[in-house]
């Protein structure tokens, strides 16, 4: 790995690294170096030596008040005790999807339309959540809208025939989609909500999943432990589900109201997810902690209400232009929905524009923001460029040609910034000093504009968060912020947790052939280690959704799509070949392969080294594992584990390709498949 983020390594000179005949660099070679030079300070000093652990889930925080802030504040519990619970202790369920989001709603549909579910109890899906949408549900904080375009992002268009009222679809018409699914595909008497998983085991005996769950009844019934069986589990838990707080000193001692963008307070604040009028904050010193893609929608409502906004920044975000429309219903019929398989052809020209892969005049049928960040493919990989080798000069050329590529388009971005934010020193605060590819880009036509309201006031931090809180506020640089009410747009925890297990992500306990730990094999032992990203040896029959060692895209829900898919084809042809008691199982040497080809193309992710810390950078990982490396040699046999929990950085269509290939062969080559004997 190259020792520094250097682009002029990989552009000032010709021929091999021995070479003594250089070329003085041009202005540009120059302008990128102190351009990485600027990048690489901004993020060195937001690197924290507690790394992730500056962060706590919600549910674990210190305090009763704020772990009671990870309740569900949508759940009807009256309504869902009255029902009649759908799963009992000794059924055998065919398939339990663990998760009703988008991810487990396409996995249930594909199941269904591959006629895989024939009796009523061969389908469960189980959330803790008291409704069908995942983060849909849980997210409905005011401004809430899909950052993806609605066309391309909402699963199952096609099938449902619906149509999205905007260009990008608002929190509630994603979350009522997520019933529309439902109902289409009878799901609704097959969920099962409230439903913590805590364990998932194998079970020799039985060659079935032992699954423990606490269902939790509300506050006027004790909860209930159950323990389910089944023959498969899938895993859909999103990538971004658990909700987490900084761990700012005192700040549970605020006597403020508080609480998190994923739970949020319409009785506080006013106005419902339909009607954002936020009239309870009238008079109001309303504090935001964050600066991410949450808090890019929810600061422009804010400002329109509070008295006074502070918005606490550790790292600003890049903010472009966003263009929200109707959906146009005479261009819906004749130029997106106009053929069978119109959502997936977009979908791969949606990806074009974000992997560098778009040809010269090929039609952008988005034609937004995302599509004019062809550098975004520093994270995602590019089909268009061979892999990188792991030598610093080859990867300070790829490193180089990325700079390269962004370069015009950040400092559009700083320009925008300072071309709508009248404050010359707030404009300057707001910009944003890293590549692309190292934050997820936001969107909006109002963020930026907010900061020239009176009553909006943003708190730069430069890079070190909040110092503490007290009973009346928050604390930055020995300056008091006194508050009235506390916002808490800290986000997620990372989808990198454990390595990137897939239990981990889950927040479950999953146990394999001989008790073997998932958590385990992912952390302890070699590190990652699937099948197309979506199984692993030591786990029959247990199926996760692609992550780590498979494709992937900004829009998640194609990459959801795309593992469904392939899951689905596992399960339908290992029952073709063993019976419905079908026991599939990936062999160690096909998974080691598979894990070969990703280590091959580990070297790709070396633009992540100098990225500023955040969820996509595991919180600076990559630099600080640069900077140790600076200054010793690193561990092989670490570097080697790390290459592992890569991605396939070729692009989703790339990996698509892979799959359909492995699927037309037909042989579910590297798979064992038994049939049970109990």
């Amino acid at each position: 790995m190259a020792s520094n983020l250097d682009p002029l390594n990989g552009s000032a000179h010709n021929g091999s690294a021995s070479d003594d005949t250089h070329i003085l660099p041009s202005p540009e070679d120059l302008k990128l170096f102190k351009l990485s030079q600027k990048y690489t300070a901004e993020a060195t000093k937001r690197l924290r030596p507690d790394g992730v652990d500056q962060f706590i889930p919600l549910k674990k925080s210190g305090g009763e008040r704020l772990r009671a802030l990870a309740e569900d504040p949508w759940v009807d519990h009256t309504a869902l005790n009255a029902k009649k619970c759908p799963v009992a202790e000794g059924t055998i369920y065919k398939f339990l999807i663990l998760g009703a989001g988008y991810g487990g709603l396409l996995l249930a549909a594909h199941l269904i339309d591959a006629s895989l579910v024939t009796e009523p109890d061969d389908l469960r899906l189980v959330d803790a959540a008291g409704g069908f949408g995942g983060t849909w549900w849980w997210n409905r904080y005011a401004g809430l809208h899909c950052d993806v375009e609605s066309y391309t992002y909402m699963p199952l268009l096609e099938e449902t025939s619906y149509v999205p009222t905007h260009k990008y679809a608002s929190g509630t018409e994603l979350r009522e989609h997520a019933d529309r699914i439902a109902t289409q595909w009878n799901l609704h008497d097959k969920a099962f909500f409230r439903a913590t998983v805590k364990t998932v085991r194998w079970d020799e005996a039985s060659q079935l999943w032992k699954v423990e769950v606490t269902e939790d009844r509300g506050p006027s019934e004790p909860s209930r432990e159950l323990s389910l069986q089944a023959q498969y589990v899938l895993l859909a838990s999103g990538i971004l589900a658990i909700p987490q707080v900084p761990k700012i000193p005192g700040l549970d001692s605020f006597s403020g109201p508080i609480f998190h963008t994923a739970r949020w307070d319409y009785k506080l604040t006013g106005g419902t997810p339909e009607d954002p009028t936020l009239t309870g904050l009238e008079g109001k010193r309303v504090g935001i902690i964050g600066t991410g893609a949450t808090a890019i929608q929810v600061v422009p409502k804010l400002a329109k209400y509070a008295k006074e906004l502070y918005v606490f920044q550790r790292t600003p975000s890049v903010v472009s232009w966003r263009g929200q429309r109707p959906t146009d219903p005479v261009k819906w019929k004749t130029k997106i929905a106009y053929k069978k398989g119109w959502q997936r052809e977009r979908r791969l020209n949606y990806d074009l524009y974000q992997t560098d892969a778009a040809e010269q005049g090929q039609e952008n049928m988005v034609a937004d923001g995302w599509t004019e960040m062809p550098a975004y493919s520093g994270l995602l990989g590019s089909p268009r460029h061979p892999i990188v080798e792991p030598t610093p000069d080859k990867i300070a050329e790829h490193v180089g040609r990325l700079f390269k590529l962004d370069m015009a388009h950040s400092e559009r971005m700083r320009a925008r910034t300072e071309e709508i934010v009248k404050d010359p020193e707030t404009a300057s605060k707001l910009k944003a000093w890293y590549p692309c590819w190292c934050k997820r880009p936001t969107f909006s036509d109002e963020y930026l504009q907010a900061f020239n309201q009176e009553n909006v006031h943003l708190v730069d931090t430069d890079g070190k968060g909040v110092d503490n809180a007290n009973q009346s506020g928050l604390v930055v640089a020995g300056k008091e912020y006194p508050l009235d009410i506390l916002i808490l747009g800290t986000g997620y925890v990372t989808p990198a947790v454990g390595g990137g297990s897939p239990a981990a992500r889950a927040g479950i306990e999953i146990y394999g052939r001989g008790g073997k730990s998932l958590d385990d094999k992912w952390r302890n032992n070699h590190g990652a280690a699937t099948l197309h990203g979506i199984c692993t040896n030591g786990f029959p029959n247990l199926f996760f959704m692609p992550l780590a060692q498979s494709g992937q895209a900004v829009n998640n829900v194609f990459t959801l799509d795309v593992g469904a898919e392939h899951i689905v084809h596992f399960v339908a042809c290992a029952e073709a070949r063993a019976g419905q008691g079908a026991v599939i199982e990936v062999t160690s040497p096909a998974e080691e392969a598979w894990t070969f080809e990703i280590v091959k193309q580990a070297a790709w992710h070396s633009s992540m080294a100098g990225c500023t810390p955040g969820y996509l950078s595991n919180e600076g990982e990559f630099l600080r594992h640069q900077q140790q490396q600076a200054k010793q040699a690193q561990d092989p046999a670490a570097q080697f584990r790390q290459a592992r929990h890569g991605t396939w950085t070729r692009g989703i269509a790339s990996y698509l390709k892979v799959l359909q290939g492995y699927r037309d062969e037909g042989s579910l080559q590297g798979v064992e498949v038994t049939a049970r004997t109990t």
